[in-house]
């Protein structure tokens, strides 16, 4: 559901968008302020209000983020690094980029362990976090709202080798938004910023009771290589999956206001289908997967499947 576009999330959301455009630049309130078309001082207070973040806080935590990415994936000094995100010094940028990920860029640049990425997604949408349905078979029908027509899906089958996947548990959830309660909306950010995935991002993943393990179904995390040694993040559990095969159903670019609709018109399709056709039959011992709804590339989802 998309939060209503008030006149107060609008300006917010022209601010976030200004930020992610200009966030290479030295970003000040007269700038969003401008973009917003209101005054600095209703515009610090509504940004505040809608984020939970002042407008400081905000543009630091995602000048970290880039800091810790650019540290990760490339060979830039910390020095360098440090000036080229605004900070005066490099103490300055040790203390805050410790304060935000628990260990020193230094550090972090040679064993980049997992850190909570920040990761903002806009206040038009109703919760925090990034934004995703429930499970296609919640007491309440996922709360789809109207179905869009899905003109075109492509459906392609792969397969998965043995694999690991480092997940955390919720307690209860059977959905995103129960389970961001559970846990909080941090652990994509963790996740993001771990490289060593199979799948080449995180995923979501409702697991067969087996695998519950007496806490939530749906849960997030990644898949890694049978003989992983590397970091698990503290509050996290590694599971052991076999290769199986999945059909991936892939659907059409949305806008990403429509993402609800993206999925709910997915899981119409998804029902439709059967398996049979291609010699096939569901296997519900294995996880369903959801990849991040990202409309550039249409909504994703894998559902395993056995043969007959």
């Amino acid at each position: 559901m998309i939060r209503e576009l008030t006149p107060k999330v609008e300006a917010v959301q022209k601010m976030q968008d200004y930020i992610a455009a200009h966030q290479d630049e030295e970003i000040n309130l007269k700038a969003l302020s401008d973009a917003a078309c209101y005054s600095p001082w209703y515009c610090y207070r509504i940004f505040k209000e809608l984020t939970g973040l002042s407008v400081s806080d905000y543009v630091r935590r995602l000048k970290l983020t880039g800091a810790a990415r650019r540290l990760k994936d490339t060979d830039a000094k910390v020095i360098d690094v440090a000036l080229d995100s605004g900070f005066e010094s490099v103490d300055g940028f040790q203390r805050a980029f410790y304060r935000e990920f628990g260990v020193n860029p230094g550090t972090y640049a040679t064993n980049p362990v997992p850190v909570p990425y920040f990761l903002p997604y806009g206040v038009k949408f109703t919760r925090k976090g990034r934004p995703e349905a429930a499970h296609p078979d919640a007491a309440d029908g996922g709360n789809q709202g109207d179905i869009m027509e899905t003109k075109n899906i492509f459906i392609q089958l792969i397969k998965k080798p043995a694999r690991k996947v480092i997940i955390k548990r919720g307690e209860k959830a059977t959905e995103y938004f129960a389970y961001c309660e559970e846990v909080g909306c941090d652990v994509w950010g963790i996740l993001t910023s771990m490289d060593n995935s199979l799948a080449g991002e995180p995923v979501c993943l409702w697991l067969p009771e087996k695998l519950c393990a007496g806490k939530s179904e749906y849960v997030q995390g990644v898949e890694v290589l049978p003989d992983y040694k590397g970091a698990i993040p503290d509050g996290f559990d590694v599971i052991d999956l076999p290769a199986c095969d999945y059909l991936m159903f892939q659907g059409e670019p949305f806008k990403e206001e429509d993402f609800e609709e993206a999925i709910g018109a997915m899981w119409e399709a998804e029902k439709k289908y059967d398996p049979s056709v291609i010699g096939f039959t569901w296997d519900t011992e294995n996880p369903r997967y959801q990849l991040e709804p990202r409309g550039d590339r249409g909504y994703i989802e894998l559902l395993a499947v056995k043969a007959k």
